[in-house]
């Protein structure tokens, strides 16, 4: 069987180096029984490469078992894995055989092998090394003759070194490593594999896709997709269901991209080109034109925020502060309020939207010497020897607005110059009620 056939056979879609590579190595590998173990995020298919590799072994006409070790709790793990006798402990009211029994002759897949707990480690070990195994509360040794693959996520020399995981059963398990890659280094693929999706769910649900724009093409590829080849599919279903009939454009495909959930989050940045790899030399000191460009959309990215802040505190300071004590403000923020740009923000609302919102000119604002407590928390936030970071001046104006309106949020939104939906977003954002 060809590198072609492989691919068809199992739905392995795409042509990029990395992926060769991977169907290389298992081709070479799968007709031993020597001990496999699948390294790579979650999302990427390990499970789907399990049964590849059984399925082209000589075991492929026995039984595949597949067993998440993560899954299992910690007290009956042992007695799923190696079987117990009736009796052997409350409830086990009848003998039961575990899963290296059942997969003799055949091929065992332990998923997450990572989380597996240190005393079962040891008759792991035992039973990679001699296929000899006790049921729990039996005293009979028992034997079975498996094909072990095991998979994790997780750095297990790491693990090693941190004293979670026996250093003999990774070497024993180390013994022919494959790392599958993530989604966001086989960038020549995500468009193939999502098509493939598309196709699979328009039929599944009687649905048609018209189609995306050359920028919805182009985020598809960029996204850094965190849950890999499951993240995608995912966003496959959610768009042949929820945008049925609908042509894609980027605002569209926004919505379903989740990368970025927390502040900070860089999981929606764009990853590197291949031009970038090109252009560094071995031993990474080069600075290519990928680089640039990569840098360049970074700017672009933290200009827009800053600019939205910007409107968002105008907007905010005149519906506060009109009315109050506007020399409670430091004098830069003053300054800054009667510029030009400031300035233009404020003439876009209409009067009737001014009076609603309670915005008054410089001119007519009633300037009294005594400084109330909101304003004088403005001042100690906005104080000139401490600089605020982004996130904390964005969340107080929202606060501060949110509470201003008794938690009226389109008021809230127009009061900071942004939609509703923005808000809401910066709510979930900040974990605000």
């Amino acid at each position: 069987m060809d590198r072609e056939a492989f691919q068809e056979r199992f739905g392995l879609i795409g042509e990029s180096a990395a992926l060769k590579q991977v169907i290389d190595k298992i081709m070479q590998v799968a007709d031993t029984d020597i001990t496999i173990l699948l390294k790579g995020e979650s999302g990427v298919g390990k499970d789907i490469t399990a049964r590849a590799i059984h399925s082209i072994s000589q075991r492929k006409h026995n039984d595949l078992v597949i067993v998440n070790c993560g899954a299992i709790p910690e007290g009956i793990i042992e007695s799923e894995l190696f079987g117990h006798e009736k009796g052997s402990f409350t409830g086990a009211h009848e003998a039961r055989e575990g899963y290296f029994e059942k997969a003799d002759a055949g091929t065992i897949f332990l998923d997450e092998i990572g989380d597996t707990p240190k005393n079962v480690q040891v008759k792991l070990l035992r039973v990679l090394e001699s296929g000899e195994y006790f049921r729990v509360g039996s005293s009979k040794l028992r034997t079975t003759d498996v094909r072990v693959i095991a998979a994790t996520n997780k750095d297990l020399w790491n693990e090693v070194k941190e004293g979670n995981f026996r250093e003999d059963l990774y070497y024993r398990l180390d013994t022919v490593k494959i790392k599958l890659p993530p989604l966001r280094e086989r960038q020549d693929d995500i468009i193939p594999i999502f098509r493939k999706f598309v196709t699979e769910f328009s039929a599944k649900y009687d649905s048609v896709f018209k189609g995306f724009s050359d920028d919805a093409k182009d985020l598809l590829v960029s996204y850094r997709w965190p849950g890999n080849v499951r993240e995608l599919k995912n966003v496959a279903e959610q768009l042949v269901v929820l945008e049925k009939s609908q042509f894609i454009d980027t605002e569209k495909l926004q919505k379903y991209l989740k990368g970025r959930q927390h502040t900070g989050s860089a999981d929606n940045l764009p990853v590197l080109s291949r031009d970038v790899e090109q252009n560094r030399s071995q031993d990474g000191a080069s600075f290519g034109a990928g680089d640039q460009q990569l840098i360049y959309k970074a700017l672009v990215e933290l200009r827009s925020d800053i600019g939205d802040l910007k409107k968002m505190l105008a907007s905010f300071l005149y519906s506060t502060f009109s009315g109050k004590n506007l020399k409670a403000l430091p004098q830069n923020i003053q300054d800054e309020m009667q510029s030009s740009e400031m300035y233009d923000i404020k003439s876009d609302v209409s009067e009737t939207e001014s009076e609603s919102l309670g915005v008054q000119s410089f001119a007519d604002a009633d300037i009294s010497e005594e400084e109330p407590e909101e304003q004088n928390e403005f001042r100690e936030f906005f104080n000139g020897d401490i600089i605020p970071s982004i996130e904390k001046t964005e969340q107080f104006l929202i606060e501060q607005a949110l509470n201003k309106f008794d938690g009226n949020r389109r008021k809230a939104s127009e009061a900071l110059g942004i939609s509703e939906r923005t808000l809401y977003r910066k709510l979930d954002q900040y974990g605000l009620q």
